[in-house]
């Protein structure tokens, strides 16, 4: 069940990377249209590139069973969410391809936080064992 999870959430998130990605391209090759592109999408854009591609990283450590990024990955996917969300909401910040854009990430973002905030998920990542810790060998001198 967990895997099953976590392996959809890698695949939302692959293709929050692909999109984001994107964006910036075109936003490359829009540059010289300042109605297209302000100041805030071009700060905005990378950034959403960035913050996909370590929650993809992310993702696959927590499918992989690492608990600290399975962590991190609940955290900031609704950091992001919640960032997503205000970008759309705020009227007149950023042009309407952009708000449109992100409406698009913020549907799978919801998808990424609803799977990874399961409870099934969470309470099957809480059972599996943790990371191993290495192990001190204490030699004796003895018969």
């Amino acid at each position: 069940m967990k895997k099953d999870h976590l392996n959809a959430v890698v695949k939302l998130l692959t293709a929050f990377l692909v999109i984001s990605v994107s964006t910036f391209l075109a936003v490359v090759l829009m540059r010289h249209d300042p109605a297209l592109v302000t100041t805030a999408v071009w700060v905005r854009t990378p950034l959403v590139a960035a913050s996909a591609a370590v929650l993809l990283l992310f993702a696959h450590r927590a499918a992989a069973g690492h608990r600290a990024s399975f962590r991190r990955l609940r955290i900031i996917s609704m950091v992001v969410l919640a960032a997503i969300i205000g970008v759309v909401a705020w009227p007149g910040a950023f042009p309407t391809w952009l708000r449109i854009e992100q409406a698009v990430c913020g549907a799978l973002m919801l998808n990424v936080v609803i799977r990874a905030n399961l409870r099934t998920v969470r309470s099957s990542m809480e059972a599996t064992p943790q990371e191993p810790t290495p192990i001190a060998v204490v030699r004796t001198s003895g018969p």
